[in-house]
């Protein structure tokens, strides 16, 4: 055998060998879904297995898709969950739905570019999701189909209570318009309750000011009396000097009241007072008999 034949089939054999080798390495690599843990803060942890996203959004210009390239994009942009589907990267605020967590196997797609990791599933839109660390602590999304009954029962129970009183009210009209009557019997007795007092507290105001008006017109009047007295007395006091000095009759309250003084009379100013009376050069210490016709 020619030795450019040997070499030929060592070649070939070489390189069936190299391909299986590379099928069956092809073959056993199967990407891996992290288990969901416990978030930690600023570091990326996994959150399970999801049959859906929930409200996550694309996030565009990511490359070289991987939970690195896209925990990057979605941090820096202060989500707190991101999410991995196939090639592409997704970001928000919560986790999707308890009820769409799903078995770790269906997330068995590779990474594009780190195949060794799970970016989700192919088969009825499987996601990897992620914490970001941005927020150990996010809410799970509420269902559409939870919330959306919850609205309609909160509708229902509105709708009853609407028409429960409506159905009340036209059922028994004759309480309806007895108690029309007492709402209005009461408005009225209100009203002249409340005429009443405006009319005490009117009438009260009137009395205050009117007593207030007497007080200040008395204190006026004994004001002016005693001004006027103290004027009188003053004026009275001024015409008996002057009468004094004057030496005629003062006027007086009675007018009977002489003021004049007897030293100013140049008459009286020469005699004694004792004058016509007892006489001065004659000997009283003897009994003196005199005759007078009885």
């Amino acid at each position: 055998m020619k030795p450019t034949t040997i070499f030929s089939l060592a070649l070939v054999a070489t390189t069936q060998f190299l391909g299986a080798y590379a099928a069956t390495k092809t073959t056993s690599s199967t990407p891996t879904q992290q288990p969901s843990t416990v978030p930690i803060q600023d570091q990326l942890t996994s959150h399970g297995c999801y049959k859906s996203g929930g409200n996550l959004t694309l996030a565009s210009g990511v490359k070289y898709l991987s939970s690195g390239s896209c925990w990057e994009h979605c941090a820096d942009a202060k989500y707190t969950v991101m999410g991995l589907h196939a090639a592409s990267c997704y970001c928000g605020t919560v986790y999707p739905p308890v009820e769409d967590v799903t078995k770790d196997s269906k997330c068995n797609y590779p990474c594009p570019y780190y195949d060794q990791e799970s970016c989700g599933g192919l088969a009825d839109g499987i996601f990897s999701i992620w914490n970001t660390g941005v927020d150990i602590i996010v809410e799970d999304m509420e269902p559409v189909s939870s919330s959306t009954s919850a609205a309609a029962s909160s509708t229902k129970e509105s709708s009853k209570s609407t028409s429960a009183p409506t159905s009340a009210t036209t059922s028994d009209p004759a309480a309806q318009s007895s108690g029309d009557g007492d709402s209005d019997s009461g408005s009225d007795s209100g009203g002249e309750k409340k005429k009443t007092n405006t009319a005490a507290i009117a009438a009260g105001s009137v009395v205050g000011v009117v007593a207030i008006a007497a007080i200040i017109g008395v204190a006026v009047f004994f004001v002016r009396r005693r001004r006027n007295a103290e004027i009188e007395e003053e004026h009275r006091r001024n015409a008996a000097v002057n009468a004094f000095i004057n030496g005629s009759k003062p006027p007086g309250s009675s007018g009977s009241i002489s003021m004049t003084d007897s030293r100013l009379d140049p008459v009286m100013a020469h005699r004694r007072l004792s004058d016509g009376s007892i006489a001065d050069n004659q000997d009283y210490s003897r009994r003196i008999l005199r005759v007078t016709n009885a």
